[in-house]
């Protein structure tokens, strides 16, 4: 007996109380699968039992013949019509898996045609044992995934809806479905350096990284897109950093407060001035490779300056880059962390 598993699409529908045109049916020796969410019609039972006892001991290229030919159900108060699509990758010249072609592999786990150039490097003969290592796991909304600076063990599969990769207030990426992350669990257990989560409901792949990589450790094809992977998202991650603090080189105190800004100053060794437009007056800070040199608020300079706009909470803020050589040659007016804590203290005190 054969090892049977097929794949039938619904062409057409009428009246049908459960099932609609375009879904599909997963049948083997011992399941029949029905679209994910439906009720199992005994009918079909009883027309799939009969197929089965029909395919189940033809030889697969006998059963290709059979991908043109028309199926109905027994019929109830309506009636589907469906047919055997191709099941199993194609593989191209390079014995490697033809992306369009997963769709069966895997929407026979999880109920869903999907494309993924990830899953296209996956040999020929390894993807029926990878896919079975994977297990299914559905999110909520505003649910995070992989937290940032804890350690990850996976790598995930976004399989439905979308996920977005975030540093703080900086977005670093936008997954939608096909998409990989948890990359870095493929060359060994690591801490997260950016959190991914969920933007409305989602469902995602999950397979352990070390269980890939025994799986698919001698794989060049696969290591080879792990490699471009890492080093594109690498390079879209930088851009999204330095695009995000250029866009805030002005904006509103309410969005970023002071303590915040004078950190990220400090943080990517700025030289320049920040001007500030606050309730109380203008305020004005020059940093010199991150380090505050003078500062200024209404009456107040340097240090009493920091400590009151450090208490602000509206406002706006330009920054502009470049100080006169008089400036670059002037003194800190005090230890950069030392100033920052004393003024949070003040706020929290006051």
């Amino acid at each position: 007996m054969n090892n049977f598993n097929a794949l039938f699409k619904i062409v057409d529908e009428k009246r049908c109380p459960l099932y609609k045109t375009g879904e599909l049916l997963s049948l083997s020796e011992r399941t029949l699968s029905c679209p994910e969410g439906k009720e199992v019609c005994l009918i079909l039972v009883r027309d799939m039992t009969q197929l089965l006892f029909t395919y189940i001991n033809i030889e697969p290229a006998a059963l290709k013949k059979e991908e043109s030919t028309i199926h109905n159900c027994s019929g109830c108060t309506g009636l589907i019509k469906f047919s055997l699509i191709p099941a199993g990758p194609a593989v191209d010249t390079g014995g490697r898996l033809a992306g369009a072609r997963i769709d069966t592999a895997v929407t026979m786990r999880i109920g869903k045609v999907m494309d993924s150039e990830f899953l296209s490097t996956f040999p020929a003969d390894k993807i029926d044992e990878i896919l079975d290592a994977f297990r299914l796991i559905e999110l909520d909304s505003d649910t995070i995934l992989i937290p940032k600076g804890e350690l990850n063990l996976n790598l995930y599969i976004v399989i439905e809806g979308d996920l977005i990769v975030e540093d703080g207030i900086v977005q670093l990426d936008t997954l939608a479905e096909g998409d990989l992350c948890g990359e870095m669990s493929y060359l060994g257990a690591d801490m997260a350096m950016a959190t991914v989560k969920t933007v409305a409901t989602a469902k995602v792949l999950a397979i352990e990284g070390k269980v890939f990589g025994q799986l698919l450790g001698e794989s060049q094809a696969v290591q080879l897109y792990m490699a471009k992977l890492l080093a594109r998202r690498l390079r879209k991650s930088n851009a999204a950093r330095a695009q995000e603090f250029e866009t805030c080189m002005s904006g509103r105190i309410g969005d970023m407060l002071p303590a915040e800004l004078f950190q990220v100053f400090h943080m990517h060794q700025k030289t320049g001035v920040l001007a500030m437009d606050l309730p109380g007056g203008v305020a004005k800070v020059s940093f010199r490779e991150g380090c505050i040199i003078n500062a200024s608020y209404v009456n107040k300079v340097n240090q009493e300056a920091i400590f009151g706009i450090l208490g602000e909470k509206e406002g706006n803020y330009k920054f502009t880059t470049g100080l006169t050589p008089k400036e670059m040659k002037a003194a800190e007016i005090g230890d950069f962390m030392m100033l920052l804590m004393e003024g949070v203290k003040r706020v929290d005190e006051g």
